[in-house]
This record gives structure tokens, C-alpha cells and sequence, in this order.
């Protein structure tokens, strides 16, 4: 694809699942890592595709790019996916141009998140970004987008309530733990995973629960150390996972793995009742846990059901979110439309620079005006033609009376 092609609206397609149609486990099997993003990058020139990004999250999978149709995009994702393309087809949404433009704005904004308004969502994208960047798959066309998208964002968050409270998944997990859990104080929980989310539920345990009595297991252990030393909690390794896991009335799980951490068969010899609370994409608690009948199981979907009144609140922010939106959406559309006419204005600019060097024209004006002067009047008169070729679209005649008005000075 031509670098002219990749700026056209036309070519720019979004293609994923989400939370709408899928659950947790469906979703898992299309979850990309790191290290399947590195190798979708390296394979798109394969696949005819110079421009993309993926976001890959807990209530999504998404491939955004600019290629000739939307199956390049989707065969490459699912080149690198462990779930099949037929099932990724069946349950996909697709979106072209404009259409697609206006989905990335409103996911950008939470409007489209599986909790209303998380703005977790924006570092996701920066991170998307980022990482499909630094390996030159963002170009102009999609630096230009994604910069409007997060501009919009960051305007929606400072002047509308939509983000106001705290909602997240991490702190839906606390939510449910107060609503269903009698004496939380004299309970043990494990947590399994000291990332950002699993910080974010510690944290929220401390000062919402009122309670200390929680077990930190990290991979890597030093990151368990830390966390279990700034809130005065307890740590232990990954070798006596098992042993934790007997001990724990609850547990929580924001791991990162590939595969499950906690299965049907760590828990067979423990007859107490246990609530696992699994806060990762793939799962990482395996789906044979909840056939046992003293663990009570929830996952992503069950938490962000939750309905409360800062949600309410921020359901009455949606009609100022969307407002802003089509500002930023109108905005990025001018620019759009003006990149169509740069050809015609480069060589407006080069005619106008002839025309000035011209021995008849230096007849024509009294003493040589200086070139910096010279070049100012040019710009004056190009961005003129471009305002009137932008509100009128008449290249023809705006190019006849770009070349009057330099000549009338």
C-alpha cells in the first residue's frame, strides 16, 4: 500500500471482539500478549498492511489499521490468536471510516467500556500506541488520529463527571467482597498478582475494607516485597502457593499468565468454603473451579454487572462526552479533507515562486521586496486558497484568484 493510499479515510478499518458478545473465555482465546503483537507487527508487510495498532484488553480485542479491506486485518490477528478466525468472524464487528474513527473516540473516551467511564482504557491505548510506534506502524495518518482520540479523552475527563468515583474492575472486585462477605476483617486473602490491577485491588482492600490480613504471591517476588512493605501486609514465594491457597478464605487473581494458575485439583482437599475472585484476561483460574460446590467463582463479567449510583451519574455524562467528541471528530475531519488539497497547494506555491522571480513581474512592482517578506505573502495567500477551496470546493477558480491576489499584492 502507497503512502498516498494509507492517508485516505476510506482504507482506515477496526475489527475485534468485546464484551458485548463474548465472555471471558472467548475473549481469552483471542487475547494478545506482548510478544503476539511483536510477531503480528513483523508479519503485516506480509499481509499488505504498513499501519496499525492492537489493543488487546480485559473486555477486548481490537485491530485498527489502514489496509485495501478489513480481512487483511483480521487474518493477520488471528494468524497470532489461539482462538480459531471462523469463531473470531462469527462474533467480530467491523467498522470502516468515519464509522471506525468514531468507535475508536468513544472507546478512548469509556463510552464503550464494560464499566462506564473507566479511564483505565487511555493508558492501554498510549501503551498500543507506543509499542506499534517504536516499530514504525504508526504514520501520519493514524499519529494524527490517535492524538485527536486522546485529546478528546482528556477533555472529556476534565470537564464532564463521566470518570468521577471510583469504578474499575479491581475496585468492583472490593464492591462485591463488602456486599457478600460477612466479617471481611477475619477473613485471609491470598492475592495473586502485584501488576497494576492487582495493586489497585490491594490498595483498595486496605482502605475500603479496613483490612490487613492479605497474603501478597507475585512471580516475580520482589514486586510482592514492595507492595506487602509500603501497606504493612504479608508476603510469601510462588513455591507455597498451595499451602496459601488452604489457608485463604479468599482469593484473588491478576496474574498475567498464559495459562491457568489455579485449578479443580489445588483445591481438592479443602472442605471450607473459599470466593475466588479472577480479575484476569485469559483466565487464569480454570474453568473447572466452579464445578466444585464449595467455591463460589466470579470473574470479569459477573463484577463489571455491578450497578450503583456512581454509575448512574456517569450514564448522565454521556450526552456532554458525545458533544465533545463530535468537536474533536469535526476537527480531524477538516484536517483530513486539507490533505487532499496539499498537492494543488504545493504547486499553487511553486507557480507563486516563479511568478515572483519573474523578470516581468519585477518590472511590474516598484523596488525588489525582501524574500522573507516574499514568503510571508505567499503563506498569507495559500492558507486563503486553502480556507475558501476548503468551504467552497472550487480548486480551479481558487487557483486563478490566488494568483490575482499575489500579483494585486
Amino acid at each position: 500500500m502507497t503512502r498516498n493510499q494509507a492517508a485516505e479515510l476510506s482504507k482506515f478499518f477496526v475489527a475485534g471482539i468485546n464484551y458485548k458478545k463474548t465472555d471471558t473465555g472467548i475473549r481469552g482465546l483471542f487475547a494478545i500478549g506482548s510478544n503476539q503483537y511483536d510477531q503480528i507487527l513483523q508479519n503485516a508487510p506480509s499481509y499488505g498492511v504498513q499501519d496499525l495498532f492492537v489493543l488487546s484488553t480485559c473486555n477486548r480485542t481490537e485491530i485498527y489499521g489502514l489496509a485495501e479491506n478489513p480481512q487483511q486485518l483480521v487474518h493477520l490477528l488471528c494468524s497470532q490468536t489461539e482462538g480459531k478466525e471462523e469463531v473470531f468472524i462469527e462474533l467480530a464487528y467491523g467498522k470502516k471510516g468515519l464509522n471506525a474513527i468514531r468507535h475508536l473516540f468513544e472507546v478512548a473516551a469509556g463510552l464503550d467500556s464494560q464499566i462506564l467511564g473507566d479511564y483505565e482504557i487511555v493508558g492501554q491505548i498510549r501503551q498500543a500506541m507506543k509499542f506499534a510506534r517504536e516499530r514504525n506502524f504508526i504514520h501520519y495518518f493514524l499519529e494524527r488520529t490517535l492524538n485527536q482520540v486522546l485529546q478528546a479523552s482528556k477533555e472529556i475527563k476534565n470537564q464532564t463527571a463521566l470518570s468521577d468515583g471510583t469504578v474499575s474492575v479491581a475496585f468492583a472486585a472490593v464492591h462485591y467482597m463488602r456486599e457478600n462477605i460477612k466479617d471481611i476483617q477475619d477473613k485471609q486473602i491470598l492475592l495473586l498478582g502485584t501488576g497494576k490491577i492487582g495493586r489497585n485491588a490491594c490498595k483498595n482492600m486496605v482502605d475500603y475494607l479496613g483490612t490487613t490480613n492479605i497474603t501478597l504471591i507475585n512471580r516475580t517476588n520482589e514486586k510482592a516485597e514492595d507492595l506487602a512493605s509500603t501497606l504493612n501486609l504479608r508476603c510469601a514465594s510462588m513455591d507455597h502457593l498451595q499451602e496459601e491457597i488452604r489457608k485463604a478464605d479468599i482469593i484473588l487473581v491478576a496474574t498475567n499468565a498464559t495459562e491457568p494458575v489455579i485449578s479443580a485439583s489445588q483445591l481438592l482437599h479443602t472442605n471450607e468454603d473459599k470466593l475466588i475472585i479472577d480479575l484476569s484476561i485469559p483466565c487464569n483460574v480454570h474453568k473447572d473451579v466452579a464445578s466444585l460446590s464449595n467455591i463460589n467463582l466470579v470473574d470479569v463479567d459477573s463484577l463489571s454487572r455491578m450497578k450503583d449510583e456512581t454509575l448512574q451519574r456517569r450514564a448522565a455524562e454521556v450526552p456532554k462526552a458525545r458533544t465533545i467528541i463530535a468537536g474533536h471528530l469535526e476537527e480531524l475531519l477538516d484536517w483530513h479533507e486539507m490533505r487532499k488539497h496539499v498537492p494543488v497547494l504545493r504547486e499553487v506555491k511553486i507557480k507563486l515562486q516563479e511568478i515572483d522571480r519573474s523578470p516581468l513581474f519585477d518590472q511590474q512592482v516598484s523596488g525588489k521586496i525582501p524574500s522573507n517578506a516574499t514568503d510571508q505573502k505567499i503563506q498569507r495567500v495559500l492558507n486563503g486558497m486553502a480556507t475558501k477551496m476548503r468551504r467552497e470546493n472550487q480548486r480551479g477558480c481558487q487557483y486563478i484568484q490566488a494568483i490575482n491576489e499575489f500579483i494585486a499584492g
